[in-house]
């Protein structure tokens, strides 16, 4: 069996000022070049699971480990920041330069790259999520939409060996909505994917990942709704 990417072991966390745990016992495992969904109605303790992953909190207990080393101490994630990309659900926390270019290029440069490939690299990925032209415009005056695919185009700037991506869809018309679809689609590395958009799920996804209560349990499939006829009349009810 391959050796996951990224795990995460018995997490457990709960937020100060709180009683009640936001996880308890949760697991993730991510291979390389897997696509994983992540399910689960708001306050399950998805979003407090990718922050655990990242670093950005620590778990009171339970383990972390990138690329088979565990991770304890907050210079032990440096390297998994620089490697995994983390799309925020709100793009305001994620975009803080005053250009567009500048918030794509910021990334490239903090690893160490010239400003002029860092420009670049920026244009590049600007380009590949159809905001070619938005180079020298002003970050906060763009749609939710825009400020999305922008925050986007500064983590795949990074160069990632994966990508978590905290509802990517959120403020997305249908055209980028499919757009980001094709994108992920087309990306040779890692996806994690929480959403509450299941149809977003299945096109973009292999694997899934249910989250309720801060426990989490792995899952063959969506859960998706139907109506059928029965004897009673017609009854909706959802499959899982």
């Amino acid at each position: 069996m391959p050796t996951p990417l990224l795990s995460l072991t018995d997490i457990h966390y709960t937020y100060a000022g709180t009683t009640v745990p936001a996880l308890t016992g949760a697991n993730l495992e991510l291979f390389p070049n897997s696509r994983l969904g992540v399910l689960g109605y708001n306050g399950s303790g998805k979003t407090t699971l990718f922050l655990a992953a990242m670093g950005i909190l620590k778990p009171n207990k339970g383990t972390i480990t990138y690329a088979g080393t565990q991770l304890k101490a907050e210079k032990d994630f440096r390297t998994l920041r620089a490697e995994i990309g983390y799309l925020f659900q709100r793009s305001d926390d994620q975009l803080f330069s005053p250009t567009v270019i500048d918030d794509v290029a910021f990334g490239p440069l903090n690893l160490g790259k010239t400003p002029e490939t860092a420009q670049r690299i920026a244009a590049e990925k600007l380009s590949l999520v159809g905001l070619q032209g938005f180079e020298n415009r002003i970050t906060h005056k763009l749609s939710g939409g825009e400020k999305k695919m922008v925050a986007l185009a500064s983590v795949l700037a990074m160069q990632p060996k994966a990508l978590l991506l905290d509802e990517p869809t959120n403020d997305l018309d249908p055209d980028t909505r499919e757009r980001l679809i094709g994108i992920l689609k087309d990306l040779d590395i890692a996806l994690c994917i929480i959403s509450h958009d299941w149809d977003f799920l299945d096109k973009t996804c292999t694997s899934f990942l249910n989250v309720t209560n801060g426990t989490t349990k792995s899952a063959e499939c969506i859960p998706h709704t139907h109506v059928h006829t029965h004897q009673g009349g017609n009854v909706t009810h959802n499959h899982v």
